[in-house]
């Protein structure tokens, strides 16, 4: 049982579907938690690009004041993003030390903007006739929401590994990343106001409300 249920339980199967085949294109804003700190890009895939900042982007950045300007074509993309990052040369700043080195982009954060870039944003959208997306969490909501259907399935599969574990192996043995994938995963759906009560089995609620509870 054990080789097989390792087989069937992976903590990467709740995949989003692939962004970059619609062709859309995206500039992101998004302000740091708790100081006047802010990323600005481009992306054809948002939240895997949320992602590479830090496995737990939502816990890193204010999704209530983040936003998205979609802007459909890359060479539109690219150069409103260079508009944003020539209008504040003197407030370049550092990347965050929680931030992974491997995301890049490092040279495109900056300190002190947040009371100009929203507007500044929403006027240049509106301008080209880009579709804006704010606040940031209604957009990952919805799209988290496109495979609601199958988080039912995949918390499952992941807390029937985790409890495996739990009963046949020593804690030094355990593979704690799944434990991490479903708690990462469920606190991302949480932070963006999605009803887990109505999308998780009994179990991985429970599960989820003790995790959560031992913080």
């Amino acid at each position: 049982m054990g080789a097989d249920l390792s087989e069937r339980a992976t903590p990467d199967d709740w995949d989003l579907p692939d962004p970059e085949r619609s062709g859309r294109t995206f500039v992101y804003v998004l302000p740091s938690q708790g100081e006047d700190l802010t990323k600005l890009g481009f992306t054809q895939d948002p939240v895997q690009r949320f992602r590479s900042f830090h496995p737990r982007f939502f816990a890193l950045f204010d999704l209530e004041s983040g936003l998205l300007v979609e802007t459909g074509r890359l060479r539109d993309a690219r150069r409103l993003e260079r508009l944003l990052i020539e209008r504040w040369p003197d407030h370049r700043a550092p990347a965050p030390l929680l931030v992974a080195e491997a995301a890049g982009g490092h040279t495109e954060w900056f300190r002190g903007i947040g009371g100009e870039v929203d507007a500044f944003v929403r006027r240049t959208a509106e301008r080209y006739g880009y579709a804006l997306h704010a606040p940031l969490s209604a957009w990952l909501r919805a799209r988290f929401s496109e495979r609601a259907d199958q988080l039912y399935e995949w918390s499952q599969r992941l807390l029937e590994m985790i409890e495996w574990q739990t009963a046949n192996l020593p804690p030094e043995e355990r593979n704690l990343r799944y434990a991490k994938a479903l708690r990462d995963n469920l606190d991302a759906c949480h932070a963006v106001g999605m009803n887990l009560h109505a999308l998780l089995p009994a179990r991985v609620m429970a599960w989820y409300a003790s995790a959560r509870g031992n913080g």
